[in-house]
């Protein structure tokens, strides 16, 4: 959808990367390392300068004791942490449950790892766990189940009882969490993000898998970081290794200046995209379709069901072609597409102005519905 926006000239609110500049302090610091040197190979498993501020945030604002030293691992982005930890501790014949909608990557780094990947529908307008349907998705053949929160595409963000009936269920079936918390400082409402190895007998059984891409604007410098057990940190290091060898030295470098940043900095944060989801919300709806609003991350997925196209894909090529607005087809996020047939998802992480012009564009959808039905 991307490269289709670019070609037409239509307004991109697919792909979740801004389309504003990343913090300055951030920039200027990745400047600095490179001028002080750090150009050359950091320790393949993340420099020790930002593996400690890795350490320090995740004791700080996520409540995680971790070393260093024995429990991350710096990684090429949060899709390279990720397929690391399944190679790492997967082995073929394992089980691992996704919750659909689910980010693209999640099922493909099940099938490489070679186990087989078991789908849970996150249901109704709110993206609720139904308990049963995951309780069912748990057997003796469960190795791991993927935990996105705040979650891509939907923006749920996981409550406390609901991680406390996955860990249950882990703990039950001895299974591990695998996380992606990428988004955790992009939420709202009040609601809190937790971190799911904080919980009782998780430590353990948990990786967290977290980065710098949506929370400092850096998508494309490709750092993040897996925490886990020393046990398990050792297997993912081996393959990390081996995928990717190491992150870029300086970027690190900068990266621990971004951890060191002050609370005012994510309390902007936080107020800017609330006023950014506020008004595509609005131009959504105001367009005739129906969302709900997400309590984190930075998409909207929109019910376009009314519009009367046959599909989601259908719906987007519309909303593409004839008004100039690009979105994802809600299918994409589902192992069975049937359940995103009469969704589309929109980002909201974009300039102020972008989102303007978007909400122009999308003001002549009923219109442009009522020529195409004449």
């Amino acid at each position: 959808m991307t490269r289709r926006a670019l070609a037409s000239g239509a307004i991109n609110l697919a792909q979740g990367f801004p389309d504003f500049p990343a913090p300055q302090e951030l920039k200027d610091a990745a400047k600095r390392a490179i001028d002080e040197d750090y150009n050359q190979y950091a320790i393949t498993h993340g420099s020790p300068n930002f593996r400690r501020a890795i350490a320090g945030k995740a004791r700080a604002y996520n409540g995680i004791q971790c070393d260093p030293d024995l429990h991350i691992t710096v990684t090429c982005g949060a899709t390279e942490a990720m397929i690391a930890t399944m190679l790492a501790v997967i082995d073929p014949g394992d089980e691992v449950i996704i919750f659909e909608p689910f980010y693209e990557n999640y099922g493909p780094d099940v099938i490489l790892a070679g186990a087989t990947p078991r789908y849970v529908a996150l249901r109704g307008p709110d993206f609720a766990i139904d308990r049963a349907e995951l309780e069912a998705a748990f057997t003796p053949k469960t190795k791991a189940i993927v935990v996105n929160t705040p979650h891509n595409p939907s923006g749920k963000v996981f409550s406390r009882p609901e991680l406390e009936a996955i860990a249950a269920l882990c703990i039950r079936f001895d299974a591990l969490a695998i996380t992606d918390e990428i988004y955790e400082h992009i939420i709202f409402d009040g609601r809190r993000h937790i971190s799911i190895a904080t919980l009782p007998d998780m430590a353990d059984r948990t990786v967290t898998i977290n980065g710098l891409s949506k929370t400092y604007s850096v998508t494309g410098w490709r750092l993040a970081y897996a925490i886990a057990a020393e046990r398990i940190t050792a297997a993912i290091r081996k393959v990390h290794d081996f995928l990717t060898v190491g992150a870029p030295h300086p970027l690190q470098e900068a990266g621990a200046a971004a951890l060191a940043l002050g609370e005012s900095f994510y309390a902007e944060l936080t107020a800017m995209y609330d006023r950014k989801r506020a008004a595509l919300y609005q131009a959504l709806t105001g367009a005739g379709m129906k969302c709900t609003m997400p309590s984190g991350a930075y998409y909207i997925i929109a019910d376009v069901g009314e519009f009367g196209f046959h599909n989601d894909v259908a719906a987007a090529d519309f909303l593409l072609d004839e008004v100039g607005v690009a979105a994802v087809p809600g299918s994409s996020f589902y192992h069975r597409p049937e359940l995103g047939a009469r969704q589309v998802r929109f980002t909201f992480s974009k300039r102020d102005e972008t989102i303007a012009a978007a909400a122009t564009r999308l003001n002549t959808v009923t219109d442009k519905l009522a020529a195409r039905r004449r």
